[in-house]
């Protein structure tokens, strides 16, 4: 069974039906079904909170963040230890620090596949399985 990881970039497109969006929505249909696995960092979950928040204001944030965890995604919490790990990423490989909490959870497993529309995560792919959404 494959395990995604979500990164922000991701579920924003999935919520604004941009590029790579319906790969997304796909993602959480399998999930939904039990076909696959999805994880977002706390960091990454927490930049989507934000984003939503600002565009859409208290209301409407709260009803879209509502879909991620129907369809089974895992809201991965953080401590010191990934702390640290995501801070030598982004000092060894000049990555953004939100970005490098993204890639250490699916550094976890050879299974785990990031997926992403930042581009910025060419620099590791090295470092794990990333499946790129397309440009917009």
């Amino acid at each position: 069974m494959t395990t995604y990881v979500l990164d922000a970039s991701a579920v924003i497109r999935f919520f604004d039906k941009e590029a790579g969006g319906l790969r997304v929505f796909a993602i959480l249909k399998d999930c939904e079904a039990g076909d696959a696995k999805a994880y977002i960092s706390a960091v990454q979950w927490g930049e989507v909170v934000g984003n939503l928040y600002k565009r859409f204001g208290p209301q409407n944030e709260s009803s879209l963040m509502d879909v991620l965890p129907l369809s089974g995604v895992e809201v991965v919490s953080t401590d010191g230890e990934q702390a640290a790990r995501a801070a030598r990423l982004k000092v060894d490989r000049g990555i953004a620090y939100a970005d490098a909490f993204a890639l250490d959870v699916a550094m976890r497993s050879a299974d785990h596949v990031l997926v992403t529309a930042d581009y910025g995560f060419k620099a590791v792919d090295d470092l794990a399985r990333i499946e790129f959404l397309p440009v917009k």
